[in-house]
């Protein structure tokens, strides 16, 4: 199964669709991004159930980092040699200016979409506001290259995207807003759309969702668990594109799933994610977060290791 078509100056990017992991970003000991484990990272999980990569959304930090620092990061993972035809990076900030900039970059590099959260500062913003925001970005990167999945995540942007948002979207730039992550945790909402839209990519933020938007034909998951879960994931999504059905090792898979995102739901995720990661790789590197987040103390880490652990999942080896 694959997430796209290599990106290139002739080729337009397929429709995304798959497991994607809202990538983490490790940090150096000065709090900058630590771009060598984040490569590592990155091939490890193409190389453990993930379809594609979105860097630089909410578990990633991506609005903690400046404009030059996301530039850097995703010029980065391109010359570290990152398929980047299989990036979704975050480029949605509060300054139109700065999404295109950061927008422009994805595709300098080839990426095969990006995410994109609305302006997010004023509040209580008009569906035609949202619309001039988004139509003037595309307008001004003006790329045939740009596939643009809109990010839906009222809880943090405070800014929701209406279906009558994404309808006058689609209708006006077909071909360039062609998906959207669904981070709200309405179910009902995911599942209206893929009804409303046909051919628009409704991907679940959640995995507790994300069979019942796919079965519906949703384009499958961007979730953070997928940091550490994408093989287990993967199993779900392939036995259902493939095959229509989930067998016994898709449902025990999903089941996992279940079981993981109960426990990491009462701690902080981006925290606890890299907690796990850290405990996996044996580098205690990856223990950092930029204020005003903050990592779990210890006591706490041995605690949500110790449940983790107990329900018999390993990650694949490093």
């Amino acid at each position: 199964m694959s997430a796209t078509t290599q990106n290139s100056t002739d080729t337009i990017p397929a429709i995304m669709r798959g497991v994607f992991a809202a990538v983490l970003t490790p940090l150096n000991s000065d709090r900058t991004p630590d771009l060598g484990r984040l490569v590592d990272h990155c091939h490890w999980l193409l190389a453990n159930g993930c379809d594609g990569l979105a860097v630089m959304g909410t578990t990633g930090e991506g609005t903690s980092f400046g404009l030059t620092e996301r530039i850097a990061i995703l010029e980065g993972l391109a010359k570290a040699g990152i398929d980047m035809a299989k990036t979704m990076p975050g480029t949605g900030t509060a300054a139109v200016s700065d999404t295109v900039e950061i927008t422009r970059c994805a595709m300098d590099v080839g990426a095969g979409g990006v995410l994109m959260l609305p302006p997010f500062y004023y509040k209580n913003v008009s569906d035609q506001g949202v619309c001039d925001a988004y139509s003037e970005v595309i307008e001004r990167v003006a790329s045939p290259q740009l596939r643009i999945y809109l990010y839906h995540f009222p809880q943090m942007s405070t800014v929701p995207i209406s279906h009558h948002v994404i309808g006058q979207l689609i209708n006006r730039f077909p071909n360039t807003v062609v998906g959207i992550k669904d981070s709200s945790g309405v179910e009902e909402n995911m599942l209206e759309m893929v009804r409303k839209f046909p051919d628009f990519a409704v991907f679940s933020g959640s995995e507790e969702s994300f069979l019942n938007v796919m079965k519906a034909g949703g384009a499958g998951c961007i979730t953070a668990i997928s940091n550490i879960s994408s093989s287990l994931a993967h199993k779900v999504t392939t036995a259902w594109f493939d095959h229509q059905e989930i067998d016994q090792e898709a449902q025990k898979a999903h089941d996992m799933l279940q079981t993981l995102r109960v426990i990491i739901s009462d701690y902080p995720l981006a925290a606890c994610l890299k907690s796990v990661i850290a405990d996996h790789y044996g580098d205690d590197g990856w223990l950092a977060l930029r204020p005003p987040l903050c990592m779990l103390d210890r006591d706490e880490e041995t605690r949500f290791l110790d449940k983790i652990k107990a329900t018999g999942f390993q990650l694949p080896a490093p």
